[in-house]
């Protein structure tokens, strides 16, 4: 099988609050939408993939539990600080969580998804270690 592209499809129920949250929030820009009886749905780019926003979604007015949403999406950035005081710059209260391997900053969407943002250069550290160890 030939993969052409690869996607994430979110289904939400706060559908028009997280489209806004996803291309306010992270500057994800908007490939294409659909709006009609048969679909609701917004298509953003998300690095060489896409992250689709759809209905018949169930939000929770607090944070998912990881058996409610096994998946989190994940945003890594060359600034942790800076995404922070953006994130407080939304509303959003958040705190750099730090471990030997780097730093990450949990948040959820407006449907409570829970979200991850973790510093590149941690992840790029991590990466480069783990592939010295598999070459020696």
């Amino acid at each position: 099988m030939k993969i052409e592209r690869y996607g994430i499809v979110l289904n939400t129920e706060k559908y028009d609050e997280c489209v806004c949250f996803y291309r306010e929030l992270f500057e994800l820009e908007v490939m294409f939408q659909l709006d009609d009886e048969e679909s609701q749905l917004t298509c953003f780019e998300f690095g060489d993939s896409y992250l689709m926003i759809e209905g018949e979604g169930v939000a929770k007015d607090m944070p998912k539990t990881i058996s409610e949403c096994p998946s989190k999406l994940r945003f890594n950035v060359a600034d942790i600080a800076e995404a922070l005081a953006k994130l407080k710059s939304f509303g959003i209260e958040a705190e750099v969580n730090r471990y030997s391997w780097g730093a990450t900053i949990n948040l959820v969407d407006p449907d409570g998804n829970r979200i991850g943002i973790r510093d590149e250069a941690g992840f790029k550290d991590q990466f480069e270690s783990e592939k010295e160890c598999r070459n020696t």
